[in-house]
């Protein structure tokens, strides 16, 4: 997959990308090295990526497998922090459809004539 697909990256997280026609939903595999910290480190990661996974998925991109490593500096970052991050990512990669920020803006913001 790493050799067919895309990446994109920042200094916390990569994304790997890969085309997957005739695949109803997509796909998500998570990565935390070893190198980041301990099992209880990790798993707390996982948990944190999963959750923004579920969080997102309406706005991914549907038909493709997308592969998240996480890296060093994850390990001492919270929730928010990591949502950050795979938002900026997501971004650099086209990954999230443009309903998100629509969604963003609230009914109070618009004027009505």
């Amino acid at each position: 997959m790493f050799q067919k697909g895309t990446s994109f990256a920042n200094r916390q997280l990569v994304i790997y990308v890969m085309d997957k026609p005739g695949q109803e939903h997509f796909r998500v595999g998570l990565t935390v090295s070893k190198k980041v910290g301990n099992a209880v480190t990790r798993n707390r990661i996982k948990r944190h990526l999963r959750e923004l996974v579920r969080e997102f998925k309406d706005d991914m991109l549907q038909e493709k497998d997308y592969v998240i490593i996480a890296r060093n500096p994850v390990a001492n970052m919270d929730y928010h922090e990591i949502k950050k991050s795979l938002i900026h990512v997501m971004k650099r990669g086209k990954i999230l459809r443009s309903s998100r920020q629509s969604r963003q803006q609230s009914p109070k913001n618009i004027r009505k004539k």
